[in-house]
């Protein structure tokens, strides 16, 4: 009996660090929340992105469009980020960061292992920029 208990335990071990892997391979949640043609800057547009992180959650090393400012806030949780190979920065809720032009998102993921995160990217960036993020070749 204590056999089969084992091995059940095992089992249930194995799945959950299955499981565990295969969500933080997922990445985190991104929603588009608003998308807005600038009226009074021509070519330009204004873009609105949720992104909800869960528990030990990470996106890829990426880039955003050449033509991209944007400026984050981090509605719940912690972020820990760094830009172009820099120190890694923890921004907890609350707290803001911006990114520009050319820079290169070389850490993006929840600091928390247990809680989840979010944070809300605004981005200012050509109107004919549809590709929002592109993963860093390795």
């Amino acid at each position: 009996m204590k056999r089969i208990y084992a091995l059940i335990v095992c089992a249930f071990i194995t799945v959950v660090g299955v499981r565990s892997a295969i969500a933080a391979d997922e990445g985190p949640k991104v929603t588009i929340v608003f998308d807005h043609v600038l009226p009074n800057v021509p070519g330009k547009s204004m873009k609105g992105i949720l992104v909800e992180y869960g528990p030990g959650v990470a996106s890829v090393g990426h880039t955003h469009p050449r033509s991209a400012f944007i400026y984050a806030t981090v509605l719940e949780g912690a972020i820990r980020t760094s830009v172009n190979d820099g120190s890694p920065v923890i921004y907890r809720a609350g707290q803001n960061f911006p990114e520009f032009p050319g820079d290169r998102h070389t850490l993006d993921e929840n600091a928390s292992k247990t809680e989840p995160a979010k944070l809300l990217a605004v981005f200012v960036v050509d109107t004919s920029d549809k590709e929002l993020l592109t993963p860093l070749k390795k």
